[in-house]
Parts: structure tokens; C-alpha cells; sequence
């Protein structure tokens, strides 16, 4: 099998799993890559230089001055420019082969949108239809374990890593723009406490990547503990992610949209 040409659905399980690991965990040791490897027939050494190849499409590593492997197939590619065209089709579709994977091995739950940890609320988004709620988890939990990981867990803006406490804040708004809802440079890795803040426009991301705070907040609120965690952010540098990083056009349109103007 090693010497056969890798199959779509191969490589579309190989892409999220690039999406779902962080950067230092793409290596032939990780215990999800060799039992994902052996799931679809391939040797842990395979797998790992698969995901190498898909890093080295990726402009936040490239950019970065990391590299990944250079000897990318035209199925990588295609793959890769498909996921950046349609990335709820690629997201949802990668996601339920890896679903289908977990079915066959515990060890390989954490990938999977069924993982109890996720806490995903679906109810919000489709009240009392059990298939849209069903397709929505799916969607919404690759994109958090995608967002999450780019970040290596950790608040962009607060450095807090308590995964619990951690939320993947769409940039573009999740009604605004179906097309980029899995997209995972449409988001940010945030605390409870500064998502809320974003979502409702009293903080935003300029374009080059620093925090702005509204106006109204500086006008309304003036705690310590305001200061402190919101206010105090003004003009600081975010922590850029390791993988997928965000969309400047994204980042403009909810200064534009979202952020709330004097």
C-alpha cells in the first residue's frame, strides 16, 4: 500500500489532521498520527510527510520562515487550493471521514465532532431540527479544534490557556458570511470574556494584527479589572497564530461591520 498513490479521502483525513494538531505535534511519533496511519493503510513516516507537504501550502508557516516538506503532489495542492475556495465544504466533508475513523478506534476520539470535551452549543444555531443541529456540530467542531490548535490553545490577545475558558471567535460573523463559517482564517482563539467583547464589537483586530477598543467602552467602564483585562489591551500586538493566520480583509470587515463607533 505504502507504494500506491494517495486517494482524496486519504489526503482530505491528512488535512484535518493538520488542522486539528498544533505544529510541533506533526511528527511520526504522535499517537493520533500512528494510529490514524494505520487506520488508512499508510505508515506513520508516510502520514507525518504528508502533513509536512500540506505546511508547506500554508502562507502563516511559510511566511513564518518555517518550512514543510517541498515535494507536494498535484492532489495536495488541489486539495489545498479547494479548502481555501470552499473551506465549509472541505471542513465538513475531512471532518466526517475523520468522524468515520473514530468510529474504529478510541484512541482517535479527540479528533472526532462526537468529543464530549468540545462543548459546542447547536442549539442556538437550529432549535428542535436534529439533522441541521447534527451537521452543525460537525462543522462547528472542526472549526473550533482548527482555530484552537493554529493558536496552540492560548487567548490571542491574554495568553490564557485553559481550554475550557477558550472560545473560537468567528471574525466575520457567522450569519454574515456562510462561505467562510469553517474557514480557519476567520478566527480568533479568545478567552470567554474577550469573545463576548468581540462578538458585540467593543474590541476589535486592526488589519496589522492590533486591538482596538471601542470608545463607548473607555466612556462606559473605567475598573480596575476593566483596565486590567479590556481596556489595557488598547494597541497591543495579538499573538499570531502558528498555522492559518487571520484575514486582514476579514479583520477590516468587523472594524467596519462590528466595532461599535463613537
Amino acid at each position: 500500500m505504502a507504494n500506491q498513490q494517495w486517494t482524496r479521502e486519504q489526503t482530505l483525513i491528512a488535512l484535518n489532521l493538520y488542522c486539528q494538531l498544533t505544529f510541533g505535534q506533526l511528527h511520526r511519533r504522535n499517537p493520533l498520527i500512528v494510529a490514524t496511519a494505520l487506520m488508512i493503510e499508510r505508515t506513520p513516516d508516510a502520514l507525518a510527510m504528508k502533513l509536512a507537504n500540506l505546511a508547506s501550502l500554508d502562507p502563516a508557516i511559510t511566511n513564518s520562515g518555517r518550512k514543510g516538506l517541498v515535494s507536494c503532489s498535484k492532489l495536495d495542492r488541489e486539495i489545498w487550493h479547494e479548502f481555501m475556495e470552499h473551506p465549509n465544504n472541505i471542513g465538513e466533508e475531512s471532518q466526517l471521514l475523520i468522524d468515520a475513523v473514530a468510529q474504529k478506534d478510541n484512541t482517535l476520539s479527540t479528533l472526532s465532532s462526537h468529543d464530549p470535551d468540545l462543548a459546542i452549543d447547536t442549539d442556538s444555531f437550529y432549535a428542535g431540527d436534529s439533522t441541521r443541529i447534527v451537521k452543525t456540530r460537525i462543522k462547528q467542531a472542526f472549526f473550533r479544534k482548527a482555530v484552537l490548535s493554529s493558536y496552540n490553545h492560548t487567548c490571542c490577545m491574554t495568553g490564557i490557556s485553559l481550554k475550557p475558558l477558550l472560545i473560537a471567535s468567528h471574525i466575520v460573523p457567522w450569519s454574515h458570511n456562510e462561505n467562510q463559517r469553517l474557514n480557519p482564517a476567520n478566527g480568533l482563539c479568545l478567552s470567554a470574556l474577550h469573545d463576548k467583547a468581540y462578538d458585540v464589537g467593543l474590541i476589535t483586530v486592526t488589519p496589522d494584527f492590533r486591538i482596538k477598543i471601542s470608545q463607548q467602552l473607555k466612556s462606559l467602564e473605567s475598573s480596575a479589572i476593566s483596565q486590567d483585562y479590556l481596556i489595557g489591551l488598547e494597541g497591543q500586538l495579538i499573538k499570531l497564530p502558528k498555522k492559518f493566520q487571520p484575514n486582514p480583509e476579514f479583520l477590516a470587515y468587523h472594524m467596519e461591520n462590528i466595532f461599535l463607533k463613537p
